[in-house]
């Protein structure tokens, strides 16, 4: 805290006042140095009148520093992650993708209350990851799921979306309800469409583990080895 001193200017306006009065309303002469020298000594008893009429004032004032207010430090914005590059462009893509979908489904399963609705969310949104996990470690499965990315999944949320947007109004009409209704009944679709997409993933892995099954039973028999137990009995 700074203290300020604030002068008064009444007592010089009486300085002035003073040789107003003197040559103009007493008409006293001012054509010699004495008269200049009375005059001085009036201004000075008027000025120093004034000062006991009119003190200067003081008063305590804050440093700019603390009058104004404190800025508090904002927090620097938490850039969004990124997946990390596997040098397979297709598949960076993908995971881009899988990121921003996965974070609509939960946005939307915030948003919507209906708990049976809520649980299809959670459905698609795992079988969703899981089914870009599995084309991610065999990039070969790609060609596989172009349709489901480019027109199953994108539509699946615009259909959430849509559902988000009439559930929202709080409103019940024919349209509302209409429509609501028939995405509920969508969904169970949906989700089982989903599931199936991922099981196709593995239709060619599930093929060579049951042929080497049967190939490993075929060289059992012939060994002699077939049915037996680990303890040999």
């Amino acid at each position: 805290m700074a203290y300020v001193k604030k002068r008064s200017v009444l007592p010089i306006y009486f300085v002035g006042l003073t040789w107003l009065v003197w040559a103009w309303i007493l008409c006293l002469p001012l054509y010699r140095p004495v008269h200049y020298v009375m005059a001085a000594l009036a201004s000075f008893i008027a000025y120093h009148l004034g000062k006991m009429l009119f003190p200067d004032r003081g008063y305590q004032a804050q440093d700019a520093a603390q009058a104004a207010p404190r800025a508090e430090p904002q927090a620097a914005p938490r850039p969004e992650a990124k997946p990390k590059s596997t040098g397979n462009p297709e598949i960076d893509a993908l995971l881009v993708e899988r990121e921003r979908a996965v974070s609509e489904m939960r946005r939307l399963n915030d948003s919507i209350e209906d708990p049976r609705i809520s649980a299809q969310i959670s459905r698609l949104e795992a079988t969703t990851g899981k089914i870009i996990d599995a084309v991610v470690e065999s990039p070969a499965k790609l060609p596989q799921i172009r349709k489901f990315m480019n027109y199953y999944l994108p539509t699946t949320l615009k259909l959430l979306n849509a559902y988000d947007r009439m559930d929202a109004t709080g409103a019940s009409g024919a349209n509302i309800d209409g429509t609501k209704g028939k995405i509920e009944e969508m969904l169970d679709t949906i989700c089982t469409a989903f599931s199936r997409q991922l099981d196709a993933l593995y239709g060619e892995e599930a093929l060579d583990i049951s042929a080497e099954i049967t190939v490993m039973e075929q060289m059992l028999a012939q060994e002699g080895l077939g049915g037996m137990t680990l303890g040999g009995s």
